[in-house]
């Protein structure tokens, strides 16, 4: 899905997460990874919990872009260690305060829009089937 921002006539790519009952709306950035990723949709895998984040392998093989660790509630990012997506909605065994920590560097491709879905990804279990469009 791909939308046009208020007035800078850039388009703004979106995507859809879909698990369960849930369909998670994300922004993708500029990024190279974020690019990448919208070029090989639809994929689907299955569903990994790490504390308050959830991860699935996506088929992409990409670098590290402006790693970051530490990130905010809501964030969308790409782990290339697992080649997966991760979607943080809180606190991971990584963390050291209120934000959530990847297990390493990830290259930030996005961020959740409709944020008021957040605390219903808790819901979320290992091994559900997830779908990105």
């Amino acid at each position: 899905m791909q939308k046009k921002s208020g007035n800078d006539n850039k388009i703004k790519k979106t995507i859809n997460i879909l698990t369960g009952k849930l369909d998670i709306k994300v922004q993708l950035n500029e990024s190279k990874t974020a690019k990448e990723l919208f070029e090989i949709l639809p994929i689907s895998s299955n569903v990994n919990r790490w504390g308050d984040e959830i991860y699935f392998s996506i088929p992409l093989k990409a670098d590290i872009e402006n790693g970051i660790e530490e990130v905010d509630i809501g964030t969308v990012a790409f782990w290339p260690p697992g080649s997966a997506l991760c979607i943080f909605f809180g606190k991971t065994p990584a963390s050291h305060g209120d934000k959530p920590q990847a297990a390493s560097p990830v290259t930030i491709i996005g961020n959740i829009i409709n944020i008021e879905i957040i605390k219903e990804l808790k819901e979320i279990r290992n091994g559900e089937k997830i779908y990105c469009k």
